[in-house]
């Protein structure tokens, strides 16, 4: 069985080429050192629920669209050698969630063990 890295993130529509930018040398970086795949997918079919929702969960705003993105690896162990070597990648070293073309206090991610790999 793999390792997931799984992200949820706003980003205003009118960022949506800077974050496509961004997401693009990220998984260049990622595959790079290592990742198994790596995807980032704009929500087509998000609504909003009657508890809970993907729009819910990072507080979307008026235009803005939900971003969910996964990263694949062998196994945590493998995610977290692989991780060590993006963040020390000078490609990166800009990055903070303070200068996103997204509001990086509304997003959230983890690490995921499958329990079904079909």
């Amino acid at each position: 069985m793999a390792y997931i890295d799984g992200y949820v993130l706003p980003v205003p529509r009118e960022n949506l080429p800077a974050y496509r930018r961004m997401a693009r040398l990220g998984g260049k970086v990622w595959k790079e050192h290592g990742a198994l795949a790596y995807v980032e997918a704009i929500g087509d079919d998000v609504k909003p629920g009657k508890h809970t929702s993907f729009p819910q969960a990072v507080k979307l705003k008026e235009g803005e669209v939900v971003v969910f993105a996964y990263v694949l690896f062998r196994s945590r162990a493998h995610r977290d050698r692989v991780n060590a070597k993006v963040m020390a990648d000078a490609r990166l070293q800009g990055w903070n969630l303070g200068n996103m073309p997204f509001d990086g206090k509304r997003m959230f991610w983890g690490g995921f063990k499958p329990i079904v790999d079909l």
